[in-house]
């Protein structure tokens, strides 16, 4: 025998065929002639081959004086029934006796899934009750196909039908197919907004997760409708308006419809904005007369005359509640009271400081980390067994465990404990794949192409350790690295990390000289808070400058292995024309000068070249301070890097080096976000020591768009050189940039344009400028070089161009957060420049991880 059912259409059919063996049973025995009284152990069994005897009676409960009555007999009759393993049981009376009739219900064989081409076996069998060798139970069947086809319109498949197939096999077994016809996926076709005056249905639709069905929908997942991430969109619209103003807002309703013509799910979110608020006024009360609220108000957020700021609220509240249990008052509460002024739009807040109830913690359980060690959740928690219940506390400790991104999902709930001032805190988790293994492809106009191979592990050993490895290889740039972090050294809130690299930037058009380095730097990295933190490092690094033959010819002799000896003006100085022409010069001129005919690199680039490997050994920190809202499109916030280098803590050279970068992001008007972008560096010398060229600032687009890469700033101007760029000590720069999104275009289509003016300097080179070994000096009275080969007189040591004029451009750009990565293309002009400034219009950047 054979039967099918369909999840749509046929559930109440269905439900009636399940119900109507149990209804027909119950009318059996209420049309039946009342049973005599009798014990358990008069009863007797029929049809039972697999459950014994002694397991049916066991469901007939005696009652007073130990005999079985009507309702005694029901229900027994009801609990079997409800057991699910038995497809009909009825009570007949023979002969005084009491005989309970029954029908098993086969054994399942196998459990099958057929048509099932987007989710796999192994996820339908987790999730269905139904299994082989187990009992087939109808209703449970029903259950089963029900959750296939809710797995399938989790994923956006709401066309699913499954059908569940039963073949009968001897023996009462039976084999259970679920045929199932996937559909097609149901995507969102359009959201809008009703009632949204102060934002754009533009803005709003880049608040939620929830994204429009594209060209590119296939590699996100986003478009695909799912009614709980649409309910969590609710959420999160409602607390984009409270961040900016809108205390009274309300997110009534979001409105879905499928729409058969679209053949997707139209989303419709109600809002009721309210009006925005400012803040009038600051106050700070406290019940607890030892505690003085004044001395919490250095940890509010709130100023006056701000925007009303909810999460800022909340910030406030979480910063004053853990100081106040720091000075000693575990249970005090800190609860916001808000007055608002509708005739000004004012609101003034109140932080009511209160003792709270006196709760401890009992327990902390943690579930579902079955690959994370405990004591990695636990070190996230700034409390523990025994110690006050702080909401505050608990809060920041489901933050920090999200932030982890070692789970797809965290909540921290509470139970009542052994006793009423007792609580057990509940970690729910849900752990996620933590490895990554990428090849990255991109192309640049400094680097030229380039691929990455990288393995990466966030979770290394379930110890919440962090370790990468990495291969670069490309046309100018190659090298590996490894790193390793231990995010809590020494079971302290400090970050130890470990890098090691080998790095080579081979010549290009760019530079006529190579670089190889190879490194090492420990790192200590401390929160100091959420939105400020510190890292010490130390570095040890060995580099190297490599260089054609052709470029570094004068300062060869007969030992170098060459076939033509080159022989530079210092050394026929030194050894006379004639010893040049005995040993084959090709000079004959008999002054050394045409050594330089055939170009030469840049006088520190080859001084360097001489010196062979240097050693540098620096001590350094980082002060960073973040506020931005989105860390990969931040639309709002600062950030700003303060970073110094001392050098010369051994090794060969000896310098310190300052840096600072702020970026400021501020929304204008109608999707428009304003970006301010200053930057600034400084390198000075310790001691005696010449500054090498390496250690020099080199800047072009990253300071001034428009122009190359090492086109700014001090450069060799010899005639008969490379003339490169040779950095300087001394730069700064400004921009000011606008990003708005194309209206023409989806939102989901990453696409942003941007219009920029940027402004700085490089200058003040505090390299070599001679090299006596080599007979490159600047004499008195010599003459600027104004051919190759030179003329004698002719000034050999570096000349060079540091031009303190300030350079500027303006360009526009395109911003593609792509799914193959993010990608931008400059196009900008320079409007003015220094006599030796390399420029460089349209400039490109991006990679893909695949």
């Amino acid at each position: 025998m054979m039967f099918g059912m369909r999840v749509r259409g046929g559930l109440f059919a269905a439900l009636v065929m399940f119900a109507a063996p149990v209804a027909a049973t119950l009318a059996a025995v209420a049309v039946s002639a009342p049973a005599q009284a009798q014990t358990v152990d008069s009863i007797t069994v029929e049809g039972n081959r697999r459950v014994e005897l002694e397991t049916i009676r066991s469901y007939f409960h005696p009652g007073p004086g130990g005999r079985l009555g009507q309702a005694q007999i029901d229900d027994g009759l009801k609990a079997l029934i409800e057991t699910g393993l038995f497809q009909d049981v009825h009570i007949d009376q023979r002969g005084g006796r009491l005989v309970v009739v029954v029908v098993e219900n086969p054994v399942i064989g196998r459990v099958a899934f057929e048509g099932n081409k987007k989710v796999k076996d192994e996820q339908l069998t987790a999730e269905v009750q139904s299994k082989p060798r187990g009992t087939f139970s109808r209703p449970m069947v029903q259950s089963d196909a029900l959750r296939i086809a809710e797995i399938y319109r989790r994923s956006g498949r709401y066309d699913v039908r499954v059908n569940p197939q039963i073949i009968e096999q001897p023996n009462n077994r039976v084999d259970l197919i679920f045929e199932v016809n996937e559909g097609v996926k149901t995507g969102v076709r359009s959201i809008e907004f009703i009632g949204n005056n102060a934002y754009s249905a533009s803005r709003l639709r880049d608040v939620i997760k929830t994204r429009e069905s594209n060209l590119l929908s296939f590699l996100g997942g986003n478009d695909v409708y799912d009614p709980d991430r649409v309910e969590a969109d609710r959420d999160l619209l409602r607390r984009f308006y409270l961040k900016n103003g809108y205390a009274d807002v309300q997110v009534v309703a979001a409105l879905t419809e499928y729409d058969p013509d679209k053949k997707g799910f139209l989303v419709t979110f109600k809002i009721e904005e309210g009006q925005q608020y400012r803040v009038a006024a600051v106050n700070y009360t406290s019940s607890i007369t030892t505690l003085d609220p004044n001395a919490l108000r250095s940890f509010s957020r709130v100023n006056v005359g701000s925007l009303y700021n909810a999460e800022a609220l909340e910030k406030s509240v979480e910063e004053m509640q853990i100081e106040a249990s720091r000075r000693g008052y575990a249970f005090a509460v800190v609860r916001p009271r808000g007055d608002r002024n509708f005739d000004n739009h004012t609101v003034s807040i109140t932080f009511a400081i209160d003792e709270g109830p006196r709760t401890y913690i009992e327990r902390i359980n943690i579930r579902g980390n079955s690959r994370t060690r405990d004591y990695v959740i636990r070190r996230e928690f700034d409390i523990s067994e025994g110690d006050a219940y702080n909401r505050a506390l608990v809060d920041r400790a489901e933050r920090r465990l999200k932030n982890l991104d070692f789970f797809k999902t965290v909540k921290i709930t509470t139970e009542p404990g052994s006793s009423s001032d007792r609580v057990i805190l509940i970690v729910d988790l849900e752990e996620k794949s933590t490895g990554d293994f990428s090849v990255s492809g991109g192309y640049s106009t400094t680097d030229g192409a380039l691929a990455e191979v990288s393995v990466s592990e966030r979770n290394l050993l379930g110890r919440g350790l962090f370790a990468k490895a990495s291969v670069t290889y490309g046309q100018y740039a190659r090298g590996y690295s490894l790193s390793f972090v231990e995010p809590y050294l020494l079971d302290y809130r400090v970050a130890l990390g470990l890098d090691f690299y080998q790095r080579q930037q081979l010549s290009n058009s760019y530079i006529a000289y190579g670089t190889k380095t190879l490194g090492f730097s420990p790192r200590l990295g401390f929160s100091l808070r959420e939105d400020l933190s510190l890292q010490l490092r130390y570095s040890i690094y060995q580099q190297e400058i490599t260089l054609p033959s052709t470029l570094a010819n004068c300062n060869m002799n007969t030992s170098n292995g060459l076939l033509a000896f080159n022989p530079s003006p210092a050394w026929v100085q030194a050894n006379g024309a004639a010893a040049a022409n005995a040993l084959g010069a090709t000079d004959a001129s008999g002054n050394g000068l045409w050594c330089y005919s055939d170009g030469e690199a840049s006088l520190p680039v080859r001084k360097e070249l001489a010196g062979g490997k240097t050693l540098t050994s620096a001590l350094g920190y980082t002060l960073n301070y973040n506020t931005l809202d989105n860390n990969k499109n931040p639309t709002d916030g600062l950030i700003i890097d303060f970073k110094q280098d001392f050098a010369g803590v051994g090794g060969d050279v000896s310098y310190i080096k300052s840096a600072i970068d702020a970026k400021y992001y501020t929304p204008l008007v109608s999707d428009i976000v304003g970006v301010i972008h200053a930057q600034g560096g400084i390198l000075n010398k310790l001691g005696s020591q010449d500054l090498r060229m390496l250690d020099h600032f080199q800047m072009g687009p990253n300071l001034v768009r428009g122009f190359a890469p090492n086109g700014i700033g001090p450069r060799d101007i010899n005639p008969y050189g490379t003339q490169d760029a040779i950095g300087g000590t001394k730069y700064w720069g400004v921009s000011a940039e606008l990003q708005m999104p194309f209206w023409f275009l989806p939102k989901e289509v990453g696409l942003k344009g941007a219009v920029y003016a940027d402004a700085g300097g490089l200058y003040d080179y505090q390299g070599p400028t001679s090299w006596t070994q080599t007979g490159e000096v600047n004499t008195p009275g010599c003459i600027k070089p104004t051919q190759n080969p030179p003329s004698p007189g002719t000034c050999l040591g570096l000349q060079f161009d540091d031009s303190k004029v300030v350079r500027t451009s303006v360009g526009v750009g395109l911003i593609w957060q792509s799914p193959f990565g993010p990608l931008r293309f400059d196009y900008a002009v320079p409007l003015t420049k220094g006599a030796y400034d390399r420029v460089q219009e349209f400039r490109f950047g991006g990679g893909t991880t695949f």
